[in-house]
């Protein structure tokens, strides 16, 4: 069973399943997920919790082990396992699999990790869980929704921001909704429920945004050059490696020239995002930045990735960092880069 995290409240209320599996790369929302399902195991008698902490010499023969062993006291038991990976691999895959195949009728296994790819979600466990169990997939907070979380989040701690307070709030703590959450207790502590306005704000909020090469590309495949030039800044001034902002870069425009080039042989747009396997929720994302270019341009930009690894590796004497905003800006389609124009 799939669950949106907005509804998994409402599910816990109604039943408890044996298993549920919650991942993403949010961790304030993958936290409070955890968080509410191990409260209503709780409320349920699930007063024994066992923590596993499935790492690199994990024995698996653990949650089997647990998994068969009686409660001493009688009580139900609530198996938190973690696998920072993100992969349980050949030995963990049999165990859930085998869990979730006769699970104990006095126990839940909550099970939190990283996303997970599209390999993880063909395999044989993960399945099992989506059979028997609840999986809970947590996604960032897009740029466009985030004043409206922030808002939600004021309100919910009696706090009434004007419009101007709420995008001044969701500015400053832009991809970090722990430090969102952080922010609005501190307004609370200072100023207590009631209205709040930009002024208050100024004077007790800090610049907690964070940012992510993805936030980037997807930016990009936006065709939005200014939010991508905020975005590079920040990755910049953070210290992000300039190497893994072109990771992600080269990654997309790989794909897009792939795409660029089915059509280019005759298919249409939709038959090339299918063949190159898009995620669902970022299929009109792709398809908007695949039509901005074409196929000869994106690979010409493969090129320009390519030289920003010369300059990376000291090969180059460019600045990696103005190479990228070039390739990014060449993305959004408002500064071609010279090599480009007339194409």
């Amino acid at each position: 069973m799939r669950i949106h995290p907005e509804r998994l409240e409402t599910q816990l209320r109604e039943r408890l399943l044996p298993v549920y599996l919650v991942s993403g790369d949010e961790p304030l929302q993958v936290g409070e997920c955890c968080d509410a399902i191990r409260a209503a195991a709780r409320a349920a008698g699930h007063a024994t919790r066992e923590v596993l902490e499935a790492g690199s010499a994990f024995d698996w023969q653990q949650l089997t082990a647990e998994a068969a062993a009686l409660s001493l006291f009688a009580d139900r038991r609530l198996f938190d396992l973690r696998i920072p990976s993100g992969k349980p691999g050949t030995e963990g895959g049999r165990a859930l699999l085998a869990y979730c195949a006769d699970p104990p009728p006095d126990a839940l296994l909550l099970i939190s990790l990283p996303r997970i790819d599209r390999q993880q979600q063909g395999s044989k466990w993960f399945k099992a869980i989506d059979t028997i169990g609840a999986i809970v997939q947590v996604w960032p907070v897009e740029p466009h929704r985030l004043p409206a979380w922030v808002e939600q989040r004021l309100r919910q701690a009696g706090v009434a921001p004007t419009r101007e307070a709420v995008e001044l709030l969701a500015e400053r703590v832009e991809g970090n909704l722990l430090a969102a959450r952080q922010e609005i207790e501190k307004l609370l502590l200072l100023h207590g429920a009631g209205p709040l306005d930009v002024e208050q704000l100024n004077a007790s909020v800090t610049d907690s945004a964070r940012f992510d090469p993805f936030d980037l590309v997807d930016s990009a495949l936006r065709g939005d050059p200014a939010r991508c030039l905020h975005i590079l800044s920040g990755l910049r001034s953070e210290g992000v490696p300039p190497a893994r902002v072109l990771w992600a870069l080269h990654r997309e425009i790989r794909q897009l020239a792939r795409i660029s080039a089915d059509v280019a042989r005759g298919a249409s747009p939709e038959q090339a995002v299918q063949r190159a396997k898009v995620f669902a929720r970022r299929v009109g994302l792709v398809r908007q930045g695949a039509t901005r270019l074409r196929a000869a341009q994106w690979l010409k930009l493969l090129d320009h990735c390519l030289g920003v690894d010369h300059a990376i590796k000291g090969l180059s004497p460019e600045s990696p960092w103005l190479l990228l905003e070039a390739i990014a800006l060449t993305m959004c389609g408002s500064r071609p880069l010279p090599i480009l124009d007339g194409d």
